[in-house]
Order: C-alpha cells, then sequence, then structure tokens
C-alpha cells in the first residue's frame, strides 16, 4: 500500500512517509506565496527604477514599505531579498524564518494603524477598507504560524 496521507487539512494531499516527517501544511504555502509575490513585485520594481530612473514613481512601492521607498531603488531590492528569504524559509520550514514572517507581519499591522486611524477619522472609506484588510490578512499571517500545531511543523525531525 502506498504511504498513508495526512489526516489534516492542512496537508491534505501530501504523503507522509521516512523521507517527509514533515508535510508542508497548505497556509504555510500560502503565506509563502504572499511573500514570494510581494518579493517579485519589489524586485521588478526595483530593477525598472535602476534601469530608467523616473519611469516608474517610487510611490508604487508605498503599500509595502510604509515610507521607506524614499530610500530609493536599493531599499526596494532589499525588502525584496528579505521577503523572497522569508518564502523560501517557510517552504523548507525553517523556524527562524517563520518567526521573521511573524515579525514582519506584525511590523505591517503596526505600520497600518496610523492610516486606518486616519481614514476613520477624515471618513475615507477607500483607505478605509484597504487598511483594514492589510491588517487582517497580517493578522492572519502571524496568528496563523503562531498556532502549536503549526509550529511544531517547524521543528526538526529526530535524527
Amino acid at each position: 500500500m502506498p504511504a498513508a496521507l495526512s489526516q489534516s487539512s492542512d496537508a491534505a494531499a501530501i504523503p507522509v512517509n521516512e523521507s517527509n516527517p514533515n508535510p508542508l501544511p497548505t497556509g504555510v504555502r500560502a503565506i509563502a506565496a504572499i511573500f514570494a509575490l510581494c518579493g517579485i513585485y519589489l524586485a521588478i520594481l526595483a530593477m525598472l527604477m535602476l534601469a530608467h530612473p523616473g519611469l516608474i514613481s517610487m510611490t508604487a512601492g508605498a503599500p509595502l514599505l510604509f515610507g521607506l521607498e524614499l530610500a530609493g531603488p536599493y531599499m526596494f531590492l532589499l525588502i525584496a531579498v528579505a521577503a523572497g528569504g522569508i518564502a523560501w524559509g517557510l517552504m523548507r520550514l525553517n523556524n527562524i524564518l517563520r518567526n521573521a514572517a511573524i515579525l514582519a507581519a506584525c511590523a505591517g499591522i503596526v505600520m497600518l494603524v496610523p492610516p486606518v486611524s486616519a481614514a476613520t477619522v477624515l471618513v475615507q472609506p477607500k483607505p478605509l477598507i484597504l487598511g483594514g484588510l492589510g491588517v487582517i490578512i497580517r493578522v492572519m499571517v502571524a496568528w496563523y504560524l503562531s498556532q502549536a500545531h503549526i509550529a511544531e511543523q517547524f521543528k526538526s525531525p529526530p535524527q
């Protein structure tokens, strides 16, 4: 009989056997994809800015960089590399990078508090909805990666 499949809904259709003792949960895959897409977006913007200065406004990275876009295209590259590293680490079930992803999500929540508060006071629905959605996504990422059964997946298997 082939290797047994995991009973968890997070690890659907991922075989659990001697060579794969910790299957990659679907939620971790989705979070890694979010980090990878953000990193790719910032890297493309940085390359375009470096190749053709003035072609793209630096505010194109504002939703992800929260003011750091003023440091120029190299900051875009730095954050793109960090996001790519976090995505790679999540796919490899690296516990240190899981903690980095939680820290990045929490930092994003903190950085979104002033714009969401301003949008609330000024009664601006679009920024309020977009900022609120950003907070919700970041809270979901931090909450999911902080759960005990997910954190256990990141512990290295006994040698």
